[in-house]
């Protein structure tokens, strides 16, 4: 009578640990795991490409601040020659000379303006990329928080619930035998967590064969009882 409510016992404490398993089998795959997973990554992803738009600003900045100081100073030097080329009293030679150099600095000015309203139009385009970039990012992080919370909340109550079992756990395991329960930890691992089963109508729960009747009085034999097929721990019932 004794062994018999050992068994029980380990009946329930078999229930017990397949119930968390469960649950912790649940924690680790919620569904919204594999979406925040994807969220954090477009998190990511939209992250490096603000930091690449943001990157090619800094870079255009630079080039259009030095588009515009060159031609500030083309503009400078141009007025100078200008006014050089139209006080008159030069050489015809030195006259020609200033000429080409008056004309070489229009170019200059013609391209560098060319330039600095190429780089201003680029940079308008990159800051509405970068714009449109930090609007999809929030909306990532946004969603993510949600998702975040949503897990928080469903793990705090699988935990609570986990805790619960790890109590009653506690307060079956002192009822077991020693040796019983050294059987029951060695099997579980072996037999995908389950290492007790029921057994009735010489059916064994565990792997659901059917025992002869030869089979059942050798099964009953054993101290404990264990099925002739897959080698759990039987309860009979």
């Amino acid at each position: 009578m004794e062994e018999l409510r050992s068994l029980e016992d380990l009946l329930e404490l078999q229930q017990v640990d397949s119930e968390i398993d469960r649950l912790l089998d649940r924690r680790g795959s919620l569904p919204e795991l594999d979406e925040y997973r994807s969220a954090d990554e477009d998190v990511k992803v939209l992250t490096a490409r603000i930091d690449e738009a943001e990157a090619r600003l800094r870079e255009l900045d630079l080039g259009s601040d030095k588009a515009s100081g060159e031609l500030g100073l083309a503009e400078t030097k141009l007025e100078a020659e200008e006014r050089r080329l139209y006080a008159g009293g030069l050489s015809a030679r030195d006259a020609e000379h200033l000429r080409n150099e008056v004309e070489m600095l229009r170019r200059r000015i013609s391209e560098r303006e060319d330039e600095t309203l190429a780089l201003m139009e680029e940079r308008e385009q990159v800051q509405k990329v970068c714009e449109t970039l930090e609007a999809e990012r929030a909306a990532a992080t946004g969603h993510k928080t949600r998702l975040e919370a949503a897990i928080r909340k469903e793990w705090g109550a699988i935990d609570a619930e986990v805790a619960r079992l790890d109590a009653k756990k506690s307060e079956i395991v002192p009822r077991i035998d020693p040796d019983l329960l050294e059987m029951y930890d060695t099997l579980r691992p072996q037999k995908e967590g389950v290492a007790v089963a029921v057994f009735a109508d010489r059916v064994c729960s565990g792997c659901h064969l059917t025992h002869s009747a030869a089979e059942e009085v050798q099964v009953m034999k054993l101290s404990p009882p264990r099925c002739s097929h897959c080698r759990r721990i039987v309860v009979p019932q």
